[in-house]
């Protein structure tokens, strides 16, 4: 591979990513023109710009379009980041960042709080979105750390039997969530069954900070660790002989993928396939180098996200698509797509 390519995707994965953020600021219920987004982006930014036409267009930017977009950045990005870091740490590029656990826990505990609150009364509006996410957020840290627990021997950590512990756990939170759906009356099983299938309606800057947050820290952390991950690839013992503490690397990834796709789902809820396609993807692109890998797949996963968000606003206007049905029509029959032509 010679060494202009990477820094070709990567500027033409940044120029995409630009791309869909323009495109979800303009399109929508509402479209507004290229210029009056350029001014209502002066006005957010504090310029004194624009007439009474754009200041329409500054409110929807400002207050609906700029935090869903934001959202969806974060969630996209955090998604793929953890994605790469599985698929590193299981040394497997069908790996998924649900196989901790943390996707099945993270259904739990929002299933908890829609059913339960509905049971012991409702909460107060201001309430009951925070709730829902600290709950997801809280249920996807315990099942991880209770799969990591399940996974360590002899002060070892068994990446195997994580493995499988992961997905025993997340068989039994999908009973769990089985449970609660069929206890849950009409309202709430609506709640509950859109939760579930992911979505970035309602977005706001108060429920945006905190996955913004845990975001920033994903992506300055997981580089950081490029050079584990690629000593990893070789084998545990041959990372050892290198000088890597393959132990410490392990815990890292695993916490940073719980806290990761913890923070995603409890503020967009359960979004499937971008963890897994994009890494595969960015893998056949630019190869197993973390260090391309990882960027690559932060600038991907976040447009790919921003572009599906799009198309869950537009192709049943002015109802919309819950943005997990999105993705999977996009990334099975592509996943498929991938898997036949490394067959052949």
């Amino acid at each position: 591979m010679s060494s202009c390519r990477p820094r070709t995707l990567l500027l033409a994965l940044s120029a995409l990513l630009l791309l869909s953020i323009w495109l979800s600021l303009t399109l929508g219920a509402v479209s507004l023109p290229l210029a009056d987004t350029a001014l209502a982006l002066l006005r957010l930014l504090g310029a004194p710009v624009g007439s009474e036409g754009s200041q329409q267009a500054a409110l929807i930017v400002a207050q609906i379009r700029m935090p869903r977009t934001l959202l969806g950045l974060c969630v996209g990005a955090v998604l793929a980041l953890t994605g790469v870091a599985m698929q590193g740490l299981f040394r497997n590029p069908l790996a998924d960042p649900g196989l901790v656990g943390v996707s099945g826990g993270a259904a739990l505990g929002a299933a908890l709080a829609i059913v339960g609150g509905s049971q012991l009364g409702s909460l107060p509006p201001t309430w009951s979105p925070y709730v829902l996410s600290l709950s997801a957020f809280l249920g996807g840290l315990l099942v991880t750390a209770l799969v990591y627990r399940l996974g360590r021997r002899d002060g070892q950590t068994q990446v195997a039997t994580m493995l499988l512990a992961g997905v025993a756990m997340t068989a039994l939170a999908g009973a769990g969530v089985g449970l609660f759906t069929y206890l849950a009356d009409d309202a709430t099983l609506r709640s509950l069954t859109f939760w579930n299938l992911g979505s970035l309606n309602g977005a706001s800057y108060s429920r945006l900070w905190p996955l913004l947050l845990v975001a920033v820290g994903v992506a300055c952390w997981l580089p950081r660790r490029a050079a584990a991950l690629n000593a990893l690839l070789l084998g545990e013992s041959e990372a050892r002989h290198l000088g890597f503490e393959v132990e410490r690397l392990k815990r890292e990834l695993v916490l940073c993928t719980a806290l990761g796709v913890g923070a995603a789902v409890a503020a967009a809820g359960l979004i499937g396939f971008v963890g897994l396609v994009v890494p595969h993807l960015m893998r056949l692109l630019v190869g197993p180098d973390h260090r391309v890998l990882l960027p690559a797949s932060l600038l991907a996963g976040a447009s790919l996200l921003l572009l599906a968000d799009l198309l869950a606003r537009m192709l049943l206007a002015p109802a919309e698509l819950p943005i997990g049905i999105v993705t999977a029509l996009i990334g099975a029959p592509f996943f498929l797509y991938l898997l036949v032509r490394g067959r052949a």
